[in-house]
């Protein structure tokens, strides 16, 4: 059997804090014994595994690996409204008349996402 992986890894400034926005957008936990000042937080949730671990070494590019988030229960419009109120910020709109596209946001500590359609969105226009 091949290998599976066990964490996605983020490097950051403040694991708990992090932690806890990726919680959130994820309709995640923590784990239970992080704790604010933890070298280390760990994301459990449906679709991944996240550790967060923290480095003295700032943010310098972009990233070389991004999540593609798909919302399960709401719109695409509705889940980047939903993202910001929770600290996250839009860095690029690619969103089209015809209700195609997506949007590139940056999480607390500016690390790249991009928030596609919905599933039923994409049936609806026949993408799927």
């Amino acid at each position: 059997m091949a290998s599976l992986v066990r964490h996605v890894t983020i490097d950051c400034a403040d694991p708990f804090a992090l932690a806890g926005f990726w919680a959130k957008a994820l309709d995640g936990s923590l784990a239970e014994d992080d704790e604010e000042g933890d070298p280390a937080a760990t994301v459990e949730s449906a679709g991944a595994s996240l550790l967060f671990i923290r480095v003295p070494d700032p943010k310098t590019a972009k990233n070389r690996v991004h999540f593609d988030l798909q919302p399960q229960d709401r719109t695409r419009d509705e889940e980047v409204e939903r993202l910001v109120a929770l600290g996250a910020t839009v860095l690029a709109d690619h969103r089209r008349p015809d209700g195609t596209g997506w949007v590139t946001m940056a999480d607390p500590e500016g690390g790249e996402f991009c928030v596609e359609r919905s599933r039923a969105e994409r049936v609806a226009t026949g993408d799927e």
